[in-house]
């Protein structure tokens, strides 16, 4: 077919072979809003044309009756050759049966796959265990991951103390503190924990202090298993690397400990805790033993949840049930009212379960004792508790047990003055072996709630 001339219209319903000039004249007809420059040197290979001038090399055919379009590019980008080479090659897909838009998507997916691929190699190199740790303690303060609902501040911080730098200096003694157990195996890529590094870091720190370890061991255990549900680490992280038996041989068990006071020895520990000269320590260690509580649990208490009196009573934060409450036998109310008041705190904003420690050592070492530890209190006071033929549910249930019978979790429902009557019958045997007498105010009540109101004011 013969070129036409420069100066000619160009026969849009013709096909021409193209020239670069031919491309160049090419123009939209007035009242379209696009036209097409057909080539018979390729077949399929056209020139599009906008009525805003835009210029674009295009293939078009016909595949199962349906008409397909490609475009190939800009005529200013690609060459007549360039063009009439990537129309060929399209034909031949068209002639195989072939959608070339289809193939154009499947290597995009492909793209779109490897590129995922070499993304998630390099977050596997890239996110260590110490960043998805901060990201499970984060979640687990906010929404927690049990019915018990958020984690509290004991937990958290016991997360938090794991995986410490260490280097900070002690408050109290000379020396910076060791890393934690965990910062040395959550300090390397998360992908790169797994069997084998269990086992190489237990084998470490169990020899170093296998109780930490093996606390760290059970924190990690339940931080692996919400690595594998999450969305992001669950791609990075060996879920079961704790599972093998090569891991889990490597914990060393801990004998069940059985520090307590016993019957004989309350006069002397009484005796040598009661010369404490700080009434916050003697009262806090006196209440321990008496309540049998969590020694955080007692740290914690704010003057708003003691109720004074008779009918007296105490609200815990429990880590079982959120909180429960205890009576306050007349002793231990005696203990309360002679405890200055300032704010809201009983026993003041320092942790007094950390800094009454060594004043209970030094009691213990001053009364002869063998060791007994503040959780030792505790458990003196359920051992305490069987002297006066306690039912095993009441004790539990002062002491903040979860219930280990379907009776107790069911069929049990006592109100507060039946635990009081077992709480000040376990009071009384136990001033009685400790040689302690004492005497109430004659209105105690009264005492009670003019203490209420002056609290109210320095809270204020």
């Amino acid at each position: 077919m013969a070129r036409p001339k420069n100066d000619a219209l160009i026969d849009l319903a013709a096909r021409h072979e193209l020239t670069t000039a031919l491309v160049a004249r090419l123009t939209c007809p007035p009242g379209k809003s696009q036209a097409f420059l057909r080539d018979t040197k390729a077949p399929g290979l056209a020139v599009r044309v906008t009525a805003a001038g835009a210029k674009a090399f295009v293939f078009e055919s016909k595949l199962a009756n349906n008409t397909i379009r490609r475009t190939i590019g800009d005529p200013r980008a690609w060459t007549l050759a360039d063009a009439r080479a990537e129309a060929n090659k399209l034909r031949v897909l068209v002639d195989a049966g072939l959608d070339p838009r289809e193939v154009d998507r499947e290597k995009a997916a492909q793209r779109a796959a490897t590129k995922a691929a070499d993304d998630a190699a390099l977050r596997r190199q890239v996110v260590t265990g110490l960043d998805a740790w901060q990201r499970y303690i984060v979640e687990g303060a906010e929404i927690g991951f049990t019915s018990r609902g958020r984690w509290g501040d004991r937990h958290i911080a016991d997360h938090k103390d794991m995986v410490d730098p260490g280097g900070s200096p002690f408050k109290r003694r000379k020396g910076t503190r060791a890393p934690g157990p965990l910062h040395s195996l959550l300090s390397q890529p998360l992908a790169n924990i797994d069997s084998s590094a269990l086992e190489a870091w237990l084998r470490t720190e169990s020899a170093k202090r296998p109780t930490r370890a093996a606390l760290g061991f059970r924190l990690l255990k339940a931080f692996l298993n919400w690595c594998g549900e999450h969305p992001v680490f669950g791609a990075i992280a060996q879920a079961t690397a704790h599972q093998p038996k090569a891991v889990r041989r490597l914990i060393r068990r801990q004998a069940p400990k059985t520090d307590a006071l016993q019957r004989e020895q309350l006069a002397a520990w009484f005796s040598a805790v009661r010369q404490d000269p700080n009434v916050l320590t003697r009262t806090y260690l006196q209440t321990l033993l008496l309540t049998g509580a969590r020694k955080n649990e007692i740290a914690r208490l704010r003057w708003s949840e003691i109720q004074f009196g008779f009918g007296g009573s105490i609200s815990l934060h429990d880590k079982v049930e959120g909180t429960r409450t205890i009576p306050m036998p007349p002793y231990l109310c005696s203990l309360f009212l002679s405890l200055p008041r300032k704010g809201e705190l009983v026993f003041g904003p320092s942790s007094m379960a950390n800094n009454s420690a060594h004043h209970h050592k030094r009691a213990i070492a001053k009364a002869g004792l063998p060791h007994v530890s503040l959780h030792g209190l505790r458990r003196s006071f359920g051992t305490l508790a069987e002297w006066v033929e306690m039912p095993a549910g009441i004790a539990a249930q002062l002491m903040g047990h979860k219930p280990s019978a379907t009776a107790e979790k069911h069929y049990r429902a006592r109100p507060l003055d039946l635990l009081r009557a077992w709480h000040a019958k376990i009071e009384a045997w136990i001033l009685a072996e400790a040689g302690i007498s004492f005497s109430l105010p004659p209105d105690v009540s009264a005492i009670g709630g003019a203490m209420k109101d002056v609290l109210a004011q320095e809270v204020q």
